[in-house]
Parts: C-alpha cells; sequence; structure tokens
C-alpha cells in the first residue's frame, strides 16, 4: 500500500499567515504594556526607598541644603536620572507643625490674632533635584518665606497662609506642638513610555515619619 502523504494548499499556508499577523497585532502591544508596567513597578519600588531613606535622613535634621548631603540621596537614587538640582527626579522634604495655643508667640501671643491658629503649617522644606517637576501635595510656601536652609521663620508659618499644609489633615490630625517630617519622591520615566498607550510616565512615593 503507498504511504499517504499530506500538505496544506497554498490558501490554507495564507490563512495561517494572516492569522499569525492578527494575533501579533494585539500580543506585542499586550507585552509591551506588561514589560512597561513592571519595570514602572521596579521603579516605583526604587522611588519608596529613596523617600523612606530621605525622610529618616531629614527626621535626624541632616541639612539637606548641602551638596554633598544632597548627593547621598542621589547616590540612592542611582539609575533614576536625578542629580542635585536637576534631571529626572524631585525629593520634596517637609517639617510640618500644628500650631496650637502655646505655639502662638509675639506678635501673635493670642488665639485670635494668630492667623494660622489650629492649622497645620510647614515650618521647613528643602527640595532636592529638580524643583520645576512637580510641587508638594502638601502646600507650597512662597519662596520669600523660606531661607537659605529651608527654614520657615515663626512670624512666617504663624501668619502666611502659604505656609498652611491644610491637605495634611485628609492624613493625621497632629496634637497642638507636634511636628511630623514628609518625604515625597517624584520621578519621570520617559524609558517606559510607550508611544500611542502610555506618556508622560512617572513614579512618586512618599513616606510619613
Amino acid at each position: 500500500m503507498r504511504p499517504i502523504s499530506l500538505s496544506r494548499k497554498p490558501a490554507a499556508r495564507g490563512n495561517t499567515l494572516v492569522e499569525f499577523a492578527l494575533v501579533i497585532s494585539f500580543l506585542v502591544p499586550i507585552l509591551l504594556g506588561v514589560f512597561s508596567i513592571g519595570m514602572s513597578l521596579t521603579a516605583s519600588v526604587q522611588a519608596s526607598v529613596v523617600a523612606r531613606d530621605a525622610g529618616s535622613m531629614f527626621m535626624r535634621y541632616v541639612d539637606f541644603s548641602i551638596n554633598s548631603n544632597k548627593s547621598l540621596i542621589v547616590r540612592i537614587a542611582r539609575g533614576m536620572g536625578m542629580t542635585e538640582t536637576g534631571g529626572n527626579g524631585t525629593v520634596i522634604l517637609t517639617q510640618i507643625l500644628r500650631v496650637g495655643a502655646a505655639q502662638c508667640i509675639p506678635p501673635y501671643a493670642t488665639t485670635t490674632a494668630c492667623p494660622n491658629f489650629n492649622r497645620h503649617v510647614i515650618t521647613k522644606r528643602v527640595i532636592i533635584g529638580n524643583a520645576t517637576l512637580t510641587t508638594s501635595t502638601f502646600g507650597t510656601p512662597t519662596a520669600s518665606i523660606v531661607t537659605t536652609d529651608g527654614s520657615i521663620t515663626a512670624a512666617n508659618y504663624l501668619a502666611n497662609t502659604t505656609a498652611r499644609a491644610d491637605a495634611f489633615d485628609a492624613l493625621m490630625i497632629l496634637g497642638d506642638g507636634e511636628t511630623a517630617f514628609i518625604s515625597e519622591a517624584y520621578f519621570l520615566t520617559p524609558n517606559l513610555n510607550l508611544p500611542g498607550f502610555r506618556t508622560d510616565t512617572f513614579v512618586y512615593q512618599r513616606s510619613i515619619f
């Protein structure tokens, strides 16, 4: 008996190529998207480490107005494209105080004469990296009241409305005179953009002490 040989007809081979092309047109964007999101998660984990370590040092009153101390954060953020004063990342450090009656000092010695009485206020703000990328979730004091080391004087945080950190109320309410330290890390991730699918990608993390 002669063996039976099976062969595909040219039309069948053509259909297979069309089906493969249709499947690939869906699979490639999905695979690229999975890769981009997976790498974003990796970048987010590193941003979390940056925020945690920067906040831990800030809470211990490390002076980040000094470039050599800023470089410590840049080293932790290695690979994220941030420099001490620019690049693709920024770390915003904020010290917040709850103003009670005891904090209202002359010339704002009474609660009625203390504009920011019973509010959370920013008493220190330091920015490492590219300050133009984003702003803090917890307010932006006008530059004229922030000293070279980031401190804000009592006269300013008691009376200047731009020193208020009202958004902090949604997270927690400090006791009168209590202080919190916040570190926010924001990084652009242009290498993870997918034109037509994901653009202007970034990661953001914060730590509160």
